[in-house]
């Protein structure tokens, strides 16, 4: 029986030097310069953003449909001080600061949460947002 020697020929060379060279692009692209996370609050009349970094001792009214939630940004955390709900669950859930936490007011239809730069972020389920 005669066997076939396994050789590798020029189109298989490119091909495995194409499949590494996307691999490490990706792979750094993925992996490198984390986003820098900032602060999206949405309320009834609009979103707004505010950068982690520069976000230092500003207060927020956002309005909703029961009233305004003050929402407090110091020390890169985010918290909810006054809401007009009924529960007030939203002020004990505390600071937030990592991306992908949030803090949400359902009754008065407020959310805060911590999102990177991009737009993405990879901690939160999509339906919260």
């Amino acid at each position: 029986m005669k066997t076939l020697k396994p050789r590798l020929r020029v189109l298989d060379l490119v091909l495995l030097c194409l499949c590494l060279a996307v691999t490490v692009f990706l792979s750094l692209r993925i992996y490198s310069s984390p986003e820098k996370p900032r602060f999206v609050l949405r309320g009834r009349n609009g979103r707004w953003v505010y950068p982690l970094d520069r976000a230092e001792n500003a207060l927020v009214e956002v309005e909703g449909p029961l009233g305004v939630t003050t929402v407090q940004l110091s020390g890169g955390r985010a918290r909810i001080l006054s809401s007009p709900c009924p529960n007030q669950s939203c002020i004990a859930a505390g600071a937030i600061h990592d991306s992908g936490q949030w803090i949400a007011c359902l009754p008065n239809g407020v959310f805060v949460g911590v999102e990177s730069s991009g737009g993405a972020t990879r901690d939160i389920d999509a339906a919260a947002w």
